[in-house]
């Protein structure tokens, strides 16, 4: 087969000599614009386990990369004269030249054709080819040229960026902040050589315009970060090897590329992206040269194995390698916004900031850095339980999850929260028997609150049929004997969430049908405008009136000293998912001309109002929260900019805490799903605006709630379709960290021991099981 490489980086390199390996009869040329044995760039950054591909995928290719990689294991994180440092994270660094070197001899060795300095201009120079590689970097002109097969999606990111070096040799990779007149600037610093660092300084945009650097020569420029990184570089002095650059065209801004598809047929030979034409990671996560090499390890082995079918390995590859990229660009863009934020984040203490830096992609979790560096993780245990007032006892380190939470005069014993679900069980309104097992149950199971799901203010106000209420003497009977048990047999606090289901009531029960309107019995449906939440299938609500207003806002307040009557811990009013006051806030659902529409402060007018007379009702030292969509997933929704702004008014209305949910506003919403992802919204509207929040949405582990709250992304973590399974999720989940600490009902206390020893024995058969050493699990159960 005749192979055509353009662009000679990593990726077209390494693709032609495992090719050529693999087949010493394929013809293969490698096309480079720049001058043999050339290259731009500093140091590129490895995992150990980037290095494992490599030594499985050609062995002497490896042996002679690893010979010139320097390996560290630590980071540092330096903030405001503190240095905080981490163990076992197994990096290498290795000048890019010396890796481009490396590659070039090798494919030199086993006979595939380099060309430099030539331009190719495209691939209808080569038409003799069988497959066209793509590996022509970031500025593409392929992909550019088949842009309409290719469907590119390029983002380009908000802060600056210059890549410079120093002699300065750094033991652990090194992450430091300075602050200015102008904002925060930060360094990435990491030695890939015998002598020679990579020094990158970042900034935000208008931070680095404050500065003056966009007016600044290079000289200057440089002399700039040495003075400001001057405590970190220890007298040393900053270089730049872009002679090819001036003033401040060495700042750069880095573009996020994302392809629909890699494969384009050109009616002669299929051409292929590969590397950063295809995509990039950004330089925080240091995946760039690990995607590239990688593109080549899989594409090699899809052609080895399809018995020279060429159509389905390259279907092949970019099955695998999309969603093998996809996630590593998802953790990519949670480390990209953490950098782009970090003014969110310098607030913190410096151990929790230190903490949520090397969190930031949610790929490394706490017990991932525990296996990581053991002493690390339990020395920030023990701070964080200390700042919690808890004098932790000599080896019995307390995880972040178990640790108290107080808001106003209530006080948690745990950061586990059990949802509020809606359960479709009353009758009339009334929790009965049901719920009184329902709730209690995960009361018992070690939750530290326990919400009831919503509960409506009128019986106009429901959901369904089945919804509960609290608007007469029988519901509150009914909620008060539930409070009781929950305070008498657990040692859990209940809430209570209020809401009224405007547009989309008067539907049956789920397993009847979900979102039908009911066959008879229909109630009016209120809304901030008229609306079908299903098109041609839900009820139309009406625009509500200024007296209806008036009314729902009374009956929640009649709700809101029904439910202190009852002894309720907490309160919360649902403002989210498109139910009544979410429909004034989402522009998608809000239409009117009059004071409560238009503007955000206009539609939040009458939330905002019912919120405030609540407030004035509810008991002074009891906390209350309100639930908002942070994000409605359709174009001209609520965005999470404007959930910081949500959230800022219900603060100042004296609102507590946030519940930071998203979505099911509209039919037409299109989340990106994935493993906790609702927790940055939580983590943005904490850091940002200064209040509590509550995460909520895809938690499924004490892992995930310990990572949150540790890292300060929230105050509370809410747990839905695991407790629905486990009733006793929390109980489980400290059996399987070996946390025992923890209180369990006396009533089943020897239940406890034997889930303990159990869950010791299965952990331990599968280790050996596997062959793999914890570390390696939990980086592979992580996608690290």
């Amino acid at each position: 087969m005749k192979i055509v490489c353009i662009g000679g980086g990593p990726a077209g390199l390494y693709f032609a000599l495992l090719m050529k390996r693999q087949d010493p009869r394929h013809e293969i040329t490698v096309v480079e614009r720049n001058k043999p044995y050339d290259t731009f760039g500093w140091g590129v950054v490895f995992s150990d386990q980037t290095l494992g591909h490599l030594q499985a995928a050609d062995p002497q290719t490896a042996g002679e990369i690893l010979g010139a990689f320097n390996h560290w294991d630590d980071i540092e994180v330096n903030i405001r004269g503190e240095r905080i440092r981490s163990g076992g994270h197994g990096f290498c660094g290795i000048g890019r030249k010396r890796l481009l070197n490396i590659l070039q001899r090798r494919c030199e060795e086993l006979g595939v054709r380099l060309v430099f300095e030539t331009e190719a201009q495209g691939d209808e120079q080569f038409p003799d080819a069988d497959l066209i590689i793509a590996s022509d970097g970031l500025n593409s002109r392929i992909r550019s040229r088949y842009a309409s097969t290719f469907q590119p999606d390029i983002d380009l990111r908000h802060c600056r960026f210059v890549w410079l070096g120093t002699h300065k040799r750094f033991d652990a990779f090194t992450f430091a902040f300075e602050e200015t007149e102008h904002g925060w600037f930060q360094a990435h610093a990491y030695q890939f050589d015998g002598d020679t660092s990579t020094f990158i300084v970042e900034a935000p945009e208008d931070v680095w315009r404050k500065a003056g650097l966009d007016t600044m020569d290079k000289d200057e420029a440089i002399a700039f970060c040495e003075r400001l990184f001057a405590g970190t570089l220890d007298g040393h002095r900053l270089m730049s090897n872009a002679a090819h650059l001036r003033g401040s065209a060495q700042w750069i801004r880095f573009p996020r590329v994302v392809c629909r598809t890699w494969v384009h047929h050109n009616g002669r030979a299929p051409v292929v992206l590969m590397g950063d034409a295809a995509h990039t990671a950004h330089f925080s996560i240091g995946s760039g040269t690990k995607l590239a090499l990688e593109d080549a390890i899989e594409l090699a082995r899809c052609i080895g194995r399809s018995a020279g079918d060429l159509t389905r390995a390259l279907a092949d590859y970019q099955a695998v390698r999309s969603v093998e990229v996809l996630k590593i660009q998802n953790a990519a863009r949670n480390s990209t916004e953490w950098f782009e934020n970090v003014a969110r984040y310098v607030n913190l203490p410096a151990p929790q900031f230190a903490y949520s830096l090397l969190t930031r992609s949610q790929r490394i979790s706490h017990e991932n850095l525990r296996l990581r560096d053991p002493a690390y993780v339990a020395q920030y245990e023990d701070w964080i339980a200390r700042a919690c007032g808890i004098q932790p006892r000599e080896g019995l380190p307390v995880p972040p999850m178990f640790t108290p939470f107080r808001l106003r005069g209530l006080t948690l014993p745990n950061r586990v929260v059990v949802s509020p679900m809606a359960q479709y069980s009353c009758v009339e309104g009334v929790p009965a028997d049901y719920h009184l097992v329902h709730l209690g149950a995960r009361a018992l199971g070690g939750a530290g609150l326990v919400f009831a799901e919503m509960t409506c203010p009128s019986a106009d106000a429901r959901i369904t049929p089945g919804c509960p209420g609290l608007w007469n003497e029988e519901q509150l009977a009914g909620w008060k004997r539930i409070v009781d048990f929950v305070h008498a047999r657990s040692g859990a606090r209940i809430a209570l969430q209020l809401g009224h289901a405007g547009p989309k009531g008067s539907t049956r029960v789920p397993w009847e049908g979900e979102d039908l309107p009911l066959p008879t019995g229909n109630w009016p449906l209120l809304s901030a405008s008229p609306q079908q939440y299903v098109d041609g299938v839900s009820d139309w609500s009406r625009a509500m009136s200024r007296a209806e207003m008036e009314r729902v806002r009374d009956d929640f307040v009649r709700s809101t000293c029904h439910a202190a009557r009852a002894g309720f811990d907490w309160l919360e009013l649902h403002c989210a998912h498109g139910y009544l006051l979410s429909s004034f806030i989402s522009p998608l659902t809000n239409q009117r001309t009059d004071e409560w529409g238009g503007s955000l402060e206009n539609r939040l007018r009458f939330p905002l109002e019912v919120f405030r007379a609540m407030r004035a009702a509810w008991p002074a030292h009891l906390p209350m929260s309100v639930r908002i969509s942070a994000h409605d997933w359709v174009e001209g929704g609520i965005t999470p900019d404007d959930a910081v702004q949500i959230a800022r008014a219900f603060q100042a209305a004296g609102c507590d805490l946030i519940d930071c949910s998203s979505g099911q506003v509209s039919k037409r919403q299109r989340p990106v799903y994935g493993r906790m992802y609702q927790t940055p919204f939580a983590d943005r509207i904490r850091n940002e605006v200064g209040i509590a929040t509550m995460a909520v949405g895809a938690i499924t582990d004490a892992d995930q709630v310990n990572s949150i709250i540790a890292a300060g992304r929230a105050d509370l973590c809410a747990i839905a379709r695991p407790h629905l399974a486990n009733p006793a999720w929390t109980l489980t989940e400290a059996a399987k960290l070996g946390y025992r600490d923890v209180a369990w009902p006396r009533q089943y206390l020897s239940g406890k021991s034997q889930l303990e020893r159990s869950l010791e024995r299965e952990k331990s058969a599968a280790v050996q099981a596997a062959g793999l050493s914890p570390l390696e699990q939990a980086n592979q159960a992580q996608g690290v």
